[in-house]
Formats: structure tokens, sequence, C-alpha cells
């Protein structure tokens, strides 16, 4: 089992390292765990968060009176 740093995650995911902020703030970020002084989201947190995401997504587009196609 791995981790990685955030700002890896955010390369990873092609977010800002701010953009990772402003998920984390409304609950939307990956877990985190701290090791020592270092802060790492694990491969684990990572699989959890996707699958979250794309079950928002999925379920967004299957809403009454959601767009055909809508991003």
């Amino acid at each position: 089992m791995g981790s990685i740093s955030i700002d890896d995650w955010c390369r990873t995911h092609g977010f800002s390292r701010s953009f990772f902020y402003v998920l984390r703030n409304r609950g939307d970020a990956p877990r985190l765990m701290r090791v020592g002084k270092c802060i790492r989201i694990s491969e684990e947190a990572n699989t959890k968060w996707v699958a979250e995401r794309e079950a928002q997504t999925n379920k967004a587009t299957k809403a009454p009176g959601a767009a055909a196609g809508a991003q």
C-alpha cells in the first residue's frame, strides 16, 4: 500500500493545490493521514474519492430533468 503527497495528488488529478483546499473546505477532499510531519493521501483514500465522484456524477446524470450529455 502506498501514499502520495497533496501536491502529487493534485498533479495526478489536474488540480491546483488551492483547489484542493476548496475541496477540503467543502468536505469533498480525500481522507488525509499524517506521517510524522508529512500529510499524505493513501491509495485507498484516493480510490474511495474517485468512486464517490463517479457515483455523484452518475446520480446527477440519471436525475429527472438532467440534460442529456451534461458534464
